[in-house]
């Protein structure tokens, strides 16, 4: 991927070698009034209730607001990974701030990144590396911790700069999605329907953004030729490694899909496609059936 075109985007804050801590509570110390909060915020984003309250007991949910400790090193602004990051973001807002208004109407209000190491805080609660990367609706914030590209280089595809900017241009499409309401009504529709309908909504929820990133991807293209040879195959090779088929089947040998959250294998590839190949916003209609 060639990314060096794409303008810097400042919204970026990187607490990395900043301790989550300060003022959490313990193991089991989570209060009734916290854990209603962390199944509110599991089923509105798909997040495991059980890693949300492990993120919670180990950085606090009830001082989300605090400021992290500070690092004694400061953070260095030319660190590869972050001007790397700050280079996608501002792409992502390069294109959603032109595509967003010409297609749907709405004006595209930024998002912030949050790159962090082992957890920190977010407007949804705690956050660490086992949750993987996470859009928060509360504070309009995008939660990495880089790990994540670590482990998908050793699991998740092969890794590679188009697919990391795949899974931060996913994540952008949550907040395209909360921009235009979507987020909001599918949680409302999610209240009154069972936990298999429900799960249901989360995948089309999670394929709508996939096909949001292949979107963003075809315009980014188009204005910064970011697109090299190989690298739709390793953003596809992520797609299907992330698939919850895949990962259900990696972790106990057989999948089902009545408890499937973000899509299979195939369907991910598909709308990634779908969005890629089009560039309308139109095309990621996954409610349309």
């Amino acid at each position: 991927m060639e990314y060096d075109n794409m303008p810097q985007s400042s919204n970026i804050e990187d607490r990395r070698g900043q301790g989550g801590g300060g003022g959490g509570m313990g193991a089991g110390g989570l209060g009734i009034g916290a854990i209603i909060v962390i199944f509110a915020i599991s089923y509105f984003t798909g997040i495991s209730p059980q890693v949300l309250m492990s993120g919670a007991e180990m950085v606090g949910v009830g001082t989300q607001n605090q400021a992290p400790t500070q690092s004694s090193a400061p953070v260095d602004p030319n660190d590869p990974t972050r001007v790397f990051l700050a280079k996608v973001v501002g792409g992502t807002e390069g294109v959603w701030t032109e595509v967003l208004p010409a297609q749907t109407g709405v004006q595209y209000q930024p998002a912030t990144l949050v790159i962090y190491d082992g957890a920190t805080r977010s407007g949804c609660g705690g956050a660490r590396s086992a949750m993987g990367p996470f859009y928060c609706p509360i504070d309009k914030k995008v939660y990495l911790d880089t790990s994540f590209f670590r482990d998908m280089k050793a699991k998740y595809g092969g890794g590679g700069d188009f697919a990391y900017a795949y899974v931060v241009a996913h994540e952008i499409g949550h907040h395209v999605q909360d921009l235009l309401g979507i987020l909001d009504k599918v949680d409302d529709m999610k209240q009154q329907v069972s936990q298999t309908q429900a799960n249901a909504l989360s995948v089309r929820i999670e394929l709508q953004a996939d096909c949001l990133a292949g979107v963003w991807a075809n315009h980014a293209n188009e204005k910064w030729q970011i697109l090299q040879p190989g690298d739709i195959e390793k953003a596809m090779a992520t797609a299907s490694a992330i698939g919850d088929d895949r990962l259900q089947t990696a972790a106990r040998g057989y999948a089902v899909p009545d408890s499937f959250t973000h899509g299979s294998s195939a369907m991910r590839q598909q709308w990634l496609t779908a969005g890629l190949k089009s560039g309308d916003i139109k095309s990621c209609n996954t409610f349309s059936n």
